[in-house]
């Protein structure tokens, strides 16, 4: 694995049918093959696969999508961290567009975990963004992502260019620890060095990977811009 400041590219697996179960064994694989160049590869799974793709991809950092500030008991339908972690995952998402969160849900399983595995917290904007970082614990990770471009053709980075600089700017103004990613539409090598020209740390997408007829290819564009580590 590369160190922690590395760039980071985060893959969400969702809940593409190419990238669960067998799918997801498949990408998992794929990405653990690719010439990383100095960046943090990272596959955020499905929690039925956390197991199976953290047993077999040893040198690949494995999250979960979402964890739920509970603890061991009577919890039915939620997912416990520590569960989380024991069945592999070294991170985890919350707060995505599509799995959103009050922000006293995300302040408690920040407190729960309290650093113990990275957490990368989603912010539609500004406002959520700000709030995010002024947490105590803070999140390790802020992902901005306009949720009308998520999914779609049109990376962030060029559609919107200012959201992802005035949220390094904010963020880092509050509290200069945490690192700032971006996500919504990203899909090539330009739009990842576009988005550390930026200013951000990293990138968040999910379509341009896992659906692509490609992965592998998909995966080798997105970081053939990146200079050398």
């Amino acid at each position: 694995m590369q160190s922690n400041d590395a760039p980071l590219v985060v893959v969400n697996a969702k809940t593409y049918a190419s990238a669960q179960g067998e799918g997801a064994d498949s990408l998992a694989s794929l990405m653990s093959q690719v010439e990383a160049k100095g960046v943090r590869m990272v596959l955020c799974v499905s929690a039925f696969d956390l197991s199976s793709v953290a047993a077999a991809n040893a040198n690949l950092e494995v999250w979960a999508q979402h964890l739920d500030p509970v603890g061991l008991g009577s919890h039915t339908g939620w997912l416990q961290p520590d569960t989380a972690i024991h069945r592999g995952a070294v991170g985890t998402l919350i707060n995505h567009a599509e799995h959103k969160v009050e922000m006293s849900h995300v302040a408690s399983l920040l407190s729960q975990l309290d650093g113990e595995i990275p957490v990368c917290a989603c912010a539609a904007n500004l406002d959520e963004a700000k709030a995010l970082a002024a947490m105590n614990p803070s999140p390790t990770f802020i992902a901005v992502e306009p949720p009308e471009l998520i999914g779609g053709d049109i990376s962030v980075t060029s559609a919107d260019p200012k959201i992802i600089s005035d949220t390094v700017a904010l963020v880092k103004s509050v509290n200069p620890n945490v690192r700032v990613l971006c996500g919504a539409g990203v899909k090539t090598g330009e739009d990842v060095l576009a988005a550390l020209e930026l200013g951000a740390e990293g990138v968040l997408l999910a379509s341009g990977v896992t659906k692509s007829a490609d992965p592998k290819g998909a995966l080798e564009d997105l970081l053939s811009k990146l200079p050398e580590a």
